[in-house]
């Protein structure tokens, strides 16, 4: 195979920052990698650069599919410049590193050394712009346009190394704009209502609902468990429990107020809240609404839980290609966050996600993807791929390196 660690750092080095969100220049070297292997693409193009790559779907039903663009860096506080790149010390260096230029690079090794080796396409590939900020120019346009279609799709999203990605918690995003009666600040409470005050006491209501408790089926229950259990170990995290069964919130942008000596009359939230399975959404926000009369919803984003069966095709697969490669146990997992997983699912894709990285290193300082890390994950695609291969499945063969 190539050298997939040679193939992150190149791509590393092209930036994709998302916002703007322009990937032009790292598609086109894939779509020139490919072309060079003999393989053609498509390439899907939206305003600001924001490009996708897609190649024609495969006798194996079978998609493979990252995003090729990233969260910002500033260049504060990097060893070396975050578009650098560096190969040092076991690992490859850079944004994107491990979310997930890495896993990109490791799907091209893999999928370039079954095609050289058996001489045809062994999956369908997809390289998405537009993940990091909810996928409406990247995997929902390829979904749209009708580039991809249902099937097994398998994300290089990273993951602990022996436990791929089947279900996410649910999202629901709020923009809210508090209203008050304004009045001379010396007089509050006594006169006036303040804005910046109910949206305060909104956020006390999220605290009491973060601790309510939601019921599942025993199946799920124990699939909760299990990934509360690998989530506590790799972010060592006590409270791992609660992050997957619970609603959890952030206030991440308020802006109020019009002066210190006038009660504030207007007071705009942004917030987030990851919504865990047996929680229903639409009786939730009914309740938010219920909860501050004061409020009014300015916009509403919101996505459910969604789950692929742990005994679907691609899910057992996976698993089987894992152990094989690291020779240890391997089972699903549910994870807290968001990908464009949930757009796949809600479509009738069967997902899972498994990749490459450094966790705890994810959209962080100094970000990094282990070699060792990428070079078993492509070990693991091109078993997955062998094994999804009709001809190869049906000798035998597709189970063996």
């Amino acid at each position: 195979m190539m050298d997939v660690s040679r193939l992150c750092s190149d791509l590393v080095k092209i930036p994709s920052e998302n916002p703007p969100g322009s990937t032009e220049d790292v598609i086109l070297s894939i779509e020139e990698l490919l072309d060079t292997c003999g393989i053609r693409s498509t390439i899907t193009r939206r305003s600001g650069g924001k490009c996708n790559l897609v190649t024609e779907p495969a006798a194996t039903n079978l998609l493979l599919c990252g995003h090729v663009d990233v969260v910002p860096a500033l260049d504060d506080g990097w060893s070396d410049p975050p578009f650098s790149g560096l190969i040092r010390n076991g690992a490859v260096w850079g944004r994107g590193s491990t979310d997930m230029k890495g896993g990109c690079a490791a799907l091209l090794t893999a999928f370039l050394a079954f095609f050289e080796r058996y001489g045809r396409a062994p999956a369908q590939l997809a390289f998405v712009c537009d993940e990091e900020t909810g996928g409406e120019c990247g995997i929902r346009h390829l979904i749209k346009k009708r580039l991809i279609a249902p099937c097994d799709c398998l994300i290089a999203e990273p993951t602990p190394a022996c436990h791929p990605n089947i279900g996410q918690k649910g999202l629901v995003r709020l923009a809210l704009r508090f209203s008050g009666s304004p009045g001379h600040g010396s007089l509050y409470p006594a006169v006036g209502t303040s804005a910046i005050a109910e949206a305060l006491s909104f956020i006390e209501y999220l605290k009491r609902l973060h601790g309510k408790k939601f019921t599942h089926d025993s199946r799920l229950e124990a699939i909760l468990t299990r990934s509360s259990e690998v989530l506590a170990e790799e972010f060592d995290l006590p409270q791992a429990g609660e992050v997957l069964s619970c609603i959890m919130f952030n206030p991440g942008v308020i802006r109020g107020g019009e002066k210190a000596n006038i009660v504030a009359q207007r007071c705009d939230m942004e917030i987030e809240m990851r919504i865990p399975w047996g929680c229903d959404i639409p009786a939730l926000l009914s309740d938010l609404r219920k909860k501050a009369p004061h409020c009014t919803i300015i916009s509403e984003t919101s996505h459910l839980p969604s789950l692929t069966p742990p005994d679907s095709l691609i899910a057992t697969t996976t698993c089987a290609a894992i152990q094989q490669v690291y020779r240890k146990p391997a089972f699903p997992v549910v994870q807290w966050a968001a990908s464009d997983a949930r757009h796949l699912r809600c479509e009738g894709f069967n997902v899972i996600e498994y990749g490459p990285g450094s966790l705890r290193s994810l959209h962080a300082i100094d970000e990094h993807v282990p070699i060792e890390s990428l070079e078993k994950a492509a070990e693991v695609y091109l078993t997955v791929l062998r094994m999804y291969d009709p001809d190869l499945a049906s000798t035998g063969s597709g189970s063996m390196m």
